[in-house]
């Protein structure tokens, strides 16, 4: 008889990545139930694969146990989204400093790309996540420190609790466009305290408008 592990193992890193999609769309929201039985269900897998996600999930710090309640998706008060950000400012404005220094030529090419390609399908909130997810990425490696790219990580999967993207605001597009435009011409003259002077911009104005989405009731 095979050992199931390995399969239960690869149904459970699709699991958790399933659940972090619903999480980050708002089909999960902040104080749902997330029990073993109904997931499974849903999911069309064993129990034991969506156990390991569940756990997964309350490493991250996206999942608590609630008396009485059990497995929910964790909330967030309006303190810990500013500290977030707060963090995210620091640790991303260190990163476009570094990258100003170490990013690759083609790296810088790629970043110029990605917004273009961004400026090309203004209002498909799906994409222009994907894309923007994309650039913070290749900026991130392009700061050549893991240790950092860890950090950046962590915080940007717990803000995943937050749902909706708020690039679903035309305004806001359009104001990541051009911060991303100072951004890249930072690194193109290869300016730490422009690139990182810039990025803090960038996430500044991304907290403001996650503050107004929240206020307006646009997201949970």
């Amino acid at each position: 008889m095979s050992d199931p592990k390995p399969h239960d193992a690869s149904q459970g890193q699709d699991a958790y990545a399933r659940l972090l999609a619903e999480i980050r769309s708002g089909a999960l929201r902040p104080g749902d139930r997330v029990t073993e039985t109904d997931l499974a269900t849903r999911l069309g897998i064993s129990r034991t694969p969506v156990r390991e996600a569940i756990r997964a999930l309350e490493a991250d710090g996206l999942v608590i146990h609630t008396p009485r309640v059990g497995a929910t998706i964790r909330a967030l008060d309006y303190a810990e989204i500013t500290e977030l950000y707060e963090m995210r400012a620091i640790l991303e404005g260190t990163a476009a400093r570094f990258a100003a220094r170490a990013a690759y030529d083609s790296e810088t090419e790629e970043l110029a790309a990605i917004n273009d390609a961004m400026a090309d399908i203004p209002g498909d909130v799906a994409g222009l996540f994907t894309l923007n997810a994309r650039f913070h990425a290749v900026l991130l490696n392009a700061a050549r420190n893991r240790f950092l790219v860890r950090s950046v990580q962590s915080i940007q999967k717990t803000l995943l609790i937050l749902g909706p993207s708020t690039l679903e605001e035309a305004d806001r597009a359009a104001g990541a466009l051009a911060e991303h435009a100072a951004i890249i011409d930072a690194l193109k003259a290869h300016d730490g305290d422009a690139a990182e002077a810039a990025m803090r911009q960038h996430i500044e104005a991304a907290h403001r408008a996650r503050l107004k989405q929240l206020r307006g009731g646009l997201a949970p």
